[in-house]
C-alpha cells in the first residue's frame, strides 16, 4: 500500500506542474515550447529523459557480467554530445527546423524526407516501449502484493497518466516536469547507496573505496579485440550512438530546439554531456556495491542482470525508506523518458507525415493514437519477453538507427543528389543485409558484432545512396 501511495503522491505533483505549466498550449508551445526554454533547465531535464527507467534498473546489474567497462561508452558520449552541439545544433538552427526531419527534405528530397522519419518513428516506438515495458514489470512486482494488479491495467493506466499531462503543453510542459524527473532520480539514486554502503557496515565515502578495489570495478578493456567490451567497439559506439540516438532523434533534440537561440542550445548540450559519465559512474558503483551486499547476506546473485537491484529492494533487505525512493526513481526515470517519447511521436507523425503542423486537433488525435500504439507495442514485449533489456535497446538502434545515420552524413558531406525511388530500398536493405552478415560471419569466425554495427550499417547506407545517385552536384544554396 506504501508503494501505491507513493505513486499517487508522485502522480498528482507532475499533474500539478503540467497543469500550471501547460494552461495556455497551443502547438506552437506543444511542439516547440514557445522557443522560451532555460537551458539550464533543458539540461538537467535531459538527464532524467535519457537515463530512463532501465538503465536505473540495468545498469547496476551491467557490473555482473560486465563490470564497470559501461564507462568506456560513456567517455565516448562525450565526444558524440560535442559533434551534436558544434556540428548538428547549428544546421538545425540555421533552417529553423520544429522537426529535424525537414532537414532531409531541405538536402535530399521528399522521398529521402519521409523514409528518416519513418526510421525515428519505428525505432522510437520500439525502444521507448522496450524501456517502458521493464518498468512495468516492476511496477507490477510492487503491487501484486497489495492490491493484484494485472500487468495490461498497469501499462494503460500508466500511460493515460503520461497522456494526460502531456496533451495540452507537450515539450513546454516536458521541460519542467523532466527537470523535477531528475531531482527525484538523482535524489533516490544517491539514497540507494547510502543504504547499501550502510547495510555494508560503511559511510559512503569507504564503500566506495572498497568498491574501487573490487574486481568488478574494471573499466577498461584494450586488449581483447574479440571482446564486446573492447575499450576502442565501446568508446566509438559509444560517440555515434550519441549522434544518432541524440542528434538525429527527434525526441531528444525537440527539447534542445525550445532554447531560445543556438549558444543556449550549445550550452544546454555540452552540460548534459559532461553530466551523463558522472550519473552513470553513481549507478555502476551501486551494482559493485550491491553485489559485495549480495556475498555478505550469502544471498544468490540473480541470474539477469536486471534484477540486481530490484530483487534486494523488494525482499525488504534495504528497509522501507529505500523501496520507496526506489519506486520513486523508478518511476521518475521511466516517465522522463516516455512521456517525451510520446511527445516527439506525435510531433514527427504530424508534421513530417500528415504535414499538419498548425492543426491543433489533428495534434490530439495522433497523440491519442501514439497512446494505442505504446500500449501495444509494450504488451508485445510483455508478451515475448527479454533477457537484458539495455542490451536489447542498443541492438536495435544499432539496425534502426543506421540508416538514418547514413541519411544525414550523405546530405551534411556530400553534394550528391540519390535517385529518390531507391531511398527507401536502401534503408530497409541496409540493416538486413548488416543481420545477414551478423550470422555469417559469427558462424565463420564465431566473432559477434557489437554495437559497432550501428557504424556499419550507417556506412553502409551511405554507399547505397552514392551508389544511388546521379552524380550530379548539387547547387551550393540547396547543399
Amino acid at each position: 500500500m506504501l508503494v501505491l501511495l507513493t505513486i499517487i503522491l508522485y502522480f498528482s505533483v507532475l499533474l500539478l506542474v503540467s497543469h500550471i505549466v501547460g494552461r495556455k498550449g497551443g502547438n506552437d508551445a506543444f511542439f516547440r515550447g514557445n522557443r522560451q526554454s532555460p537551458w539550464m533547465l533543458v539540461a538537467f531535464g535531459m538527464v532524467g529523459a535519457s537515463i530512463s527507467g532501465v538503465t536505473f534498473i540495468g545498469v547496476p546489474g551491467w557490473t555482473m557480467t560486465t563490470d564497470m567497462t559501461y564507462l568506456q561508452m560513456c567517455m565516448g558520449f562525450i565526444v558524440g554530445y560535442l559533434v551534436v552541439a558544434f556540428l548538428l545544433l547549428p544546421l538545425y538552427y540555421r533552417y529553423g527546423l520544429t522537426s529535424i526531419y525537414t532537414y532531409l527534405d531541405h538536402r535530399l528530397g521528399r522521398t529521402s524526407y519521409k523514409t528518416g522519419a519513418s526510421f525515428f518513428i519505428l525505432s522510437k516506438l520500439l525502444g521507448a516501449a522496450a524501456k517502458f515495458y521493464v518498468v512495468c514489470k516492476v511496477l507490477q512486482v510492487c503491487l501484486a502484493d497489495t492490491i493484484s494488479v494485472p500487468y495490461v491495467v498497469i501499462v494503460i493506466v500508466a500511460l493515460l497518466l503520461i497522456w494526460i499531462y502531456t496533451r495540452r503543453g507537450g515539450i513546454r510542459t516536458l521541460v519542467w516536469t523532466d527537470a523535477l524527473q531528475t531531482l527525484c532520480l538523482v535524489l533516490a539514486l544517491v539514497l540507494l547507496l547510502f543504504q547499501t554502503a550502510s547495510l555494508l557496515g560503511m559511510n559512503l565515502s569507504e564503500a566506495m573505496t572498497v568498491a574501487f578495489h573490487d574486481s568488478h570495478a574494471r573499466v577498461f578493456d584494450f586488449f581483447d579485440f574479440t571482446s564486446r567490451q573492447n575499450f576502442w567497439k565501446q568508446f566509438l559506439s559509444g560517440i555515434f550512438v550519441v549522434i544518432v540516438m541524440t542528434g538525429l532523434d527527434q525526441d531528444m533534440m525537440q527539447k534542445n530546439l525550445t532554447c531560445k537561440d543556438l549558444r543556449s542550445a550549445q550550452k544546454d548540450m555540452c552540460s548534459y554531456g559532461v553530466l551523463f559519465l558522472p550519473v552513470n559512474f553513481l549507478f555502476l558503483s551501486l551494482g559493485v556495491l550491491l553485489i559485495m551486499l549480495y556475498r555478505q547476506q550469502g544471498m544468490v546473485l540473480p541470474l539477469q542482470g536486471d534484477s540486481l537491484l530490484t530483487n534486494v529492494v523488494l525482499n525488504g533487505t534495504m528497509g522501507t525508506l529505500c523501496l520507496v525512493c526506489f519506486t520513486i526513481g523508478v518511476i521518475a526515470s521511466a516517465f522522463s523518458s516516455a512521456d517525451s517519447a510520446m511527445t516527439a511521436l506525435t510531433t514527427s507523425f504530424c508534421i513530417d507525415i500528415l504535414g499538419s503542423e498548425h492543426d491543433e486537433r489533428t495534434r490530439k488525435f495522433v497523440h491519442l493514437g501514439v497512446l494505442v500504439a505504446f500500449v501495444l507495442v509494450t504488451l508485445a514485449f510483455y508478451a515475448i519477453g527479454s533477457g537484458s533489456v539495455m542490451d536489447l535497446i542498443y541492438t536495435l538502434v544499432s539496425y534502426t538507427y543506421g540508416p538514418l545515420l547514413g541519411l544525414f552524413a550523405f546530405g551534411m558531406f556530400t553534394t550528391l543528389q540519390p535517385r529518390a525511388a531507391w531511398v527507401p530500398c536502401i534503408a530497409v536493405a541496409s540493416p538486413l543485409v548488416c543481420y545477414a552478415i551478423d550470422i555469417l560471419f559469427f558462424r565463420l569466425t564465431g566473432y559477434k558484432f557489437g554495437y559497432e554495427m550501428l557504424m556499419f550499417n550507417g556506412l553502409l547506407t551511405f554507399c547505397g545512396l552514392w551508389a544511388a545517385s546521379s552524380f550530379h552536384p548539387l547547387s551550393s544554396s540547396a547543399s
